[in-house]
């Protein structure tokens, strides 16, 4: 039977526009009990389910540079790779940032939460006066194996870094290199059967051996882990705005109704089109590039130092993964935290790190900044990995790829783990490991008994072509 309308009562969607304004189901049925009304800021706007102004012209923060030293972002440099010249057109206008800053929140979980406000702050220059930070975290002589039937697999042999607030470092390697098991180390998440040495220290407390409890309290809340695949980073049977209310209460003591509006802004924060309605949906109803995006979201729920990317645009397209970096820049650029980027493309870290750290067969081989590592490499492990990348600008260059496979953990060889691919092989380099020691500027490291040797060669010059490109093969 239908329901008998008061007098003057209005139909249809309008109706049914300005019930949804006034905190009511509308037409997508009934809500939860503890469904937040819509705030006053909200009922002010013609359709409230946009949160950012469309005739802004974009965020005032987005040409600010957030990185020590100006810097295309990795999501405009893979726009522009695209195809995609215009910084706002077509399919990249959701690229512009919309950092919290300029998002509406409610005045009982602004006041609940206490947020801080970092978002568009420009950082403090050290060489306008300011004392260089201390580092959020340091990783020293960090070392994992694992036991196994067939021997000892050494993942990890003396990582070292350390990370600033606002730093972004890039770790790069081929699968199997200990990327990510570093960061898992970091975290504490390994299984129990690992043998984990060093030291990781955050704000100069060690977290190698520390009480459960205490990791509990640090990560996921001053610690945060972007993992490689968001579909099982997320829970199937819960909608994503509860599973990030979980993340925010879990570390702050805050009612249910301030955690889930603080979800709503951070899905907002990562362009997730209509946030309030996206945040009841479950992880199978977004596409691969936002779920990724509400993992990104549950990272930065709690503010963190320090943020670590594991692999975060793996088995995405060219768009997608703009649209991943720029989120993540987002989420970095919000809470002025350090980031651990750790891919194998070399073009991510070319656009959003500040420096890089290069390991090879569990251990690094080359750190240094962006530019040292690109323009002047001197591991020829790091020379054959950007002499293997095609290009982009239309100069067609023969490939230099790398031959053979790393080697085994299991067995590794008693010298330099890379002598059997080396070009540059000599009797020492079967013999002695070469420890990572600085070469030309004190912050540019390199393993190689013949780092100075490469100064200023190409990876050609070192390594041999494809037999198929010696041939004049196809191009």
């Amino acid at each position: 039977m239908g329901v008998r309308l008061p007098s003057g009562a209005r139909r249809g969607p309008v109706a049914a526009g300005e019930g949804v304004r006034r905190g009511q189901p509308g037409t997508r049925g009934n809500r939860p009990v503890d469904h937040l009304p819509a705030s006053d800021s909200e009922c002010a706007r013609p359709d409230h389910r946009q949160r950012h102004d469309p005739g802004g012209g974009g965020d005032p923060g987005r040409d600010r540079a957030v990185v020590p030293r100006p810097r295309r972002s990795a999501a405009g440099h893979l726009a522009r790779s695209a195809g995609q010249r215009g910084r706002h057109s077509g399919q990249y206008a959701a690229l512009a940032v919309l950092l919290p800053g300029r998002v509406h929140r409610a005045d009982r979980a602004h006041h609940q939460l206490h947020r801080r406000r970092t978002a568009g702050r420009v950082r403090s220059d050290p060489a306008e006066g300011a004392p260089v930070s201390d580092p959020v975290l340091e990783v020293e002589d960090l070392t994992v194996s694992f036991p196994t039937e067939d021997g000892v697999v050494r993942a990890v042999r003396g990582v070292s870094y350390q990370l600033r607030r606002g730093e972004v470092l890039g770790i790069v390697g081929e699968s199997g290199s200990g990327k990510s098991v570093t960061s898992m180390a970091v975290m504490g998440l390994l299984p129990a059967s690992a043998r984990v040495g060093g030291s990781v220290r955050y704000r100069g407390q060690e977290l190698i051996g520390a009480p459960d409890k205490e990791l509990q309290r640090i990560r996921g809340g001053r610690i945060a882990m972007v993992f490689q695949d968001p579909m099982t980073s997320l829970n199937p049977v819960y909608p994503v705005g509860d599973q990030i209310a979980e993340a925010v209460r879990a570390h702050n003591d805050v009612s249910v109704a301030a955690a889930r509006e603080r979800a709503v802004d951070l899905l907002a924060a990562m362009q997730i089109p209509r946030p309030r309605e996206r945040a009841r949906d479950f992880p199978h109803e977004f596409s691969g590039g936002m779920r990724q995006r509400v993992v990104i979201a549950t990272a930065m729920a709690n503010d963190p130092d320090v943020i670590i990317a594991d692999e975060p645009t793996t088995a995405l397209d060219v768009t997608v993964q703009a649209q991943v970096l720029q989120a993540l820049e987002t989420a970095r650029a919000a809470t002025d935290a350090a980031m651990v980027l750790i891919t194998h493309d070399l073009g991510v870290v070319a656009g959003s790190a500040d420096r890089v750290l290069v390991m090879y067969a569990g251990r690094p081989v080359e750190l240094g900044g962006v530019d040292d590592i690109y323009y002047t490499p001197r591991m020829p492990y790091t020379l054959g990995l950007i002499g293997s990348l095609p290009r982009l600008d239309g100069r067609s260059e023969r490939l230099v790829p790398i031959t053979g496979a790393p080697p085994s953990l299991l067995d590794l060889p008693p010298g330099c783990p890379f002598a059997p691919r080396c070009p540059m092989r000599a009797e020492i380099c079967d013999t002695d490991e070469p420890d990572l020691l600085a070469v030309g500027a004190t912050d540019h490291l390199a393993a190689c008994h013949f780092s100075a040797d490469l100064d200023g060669r190409r990876p050609e010059d070192v390594f041999a072509q494809t037999s198929l490109d010696s041939a004049g093969g196809a191009r």
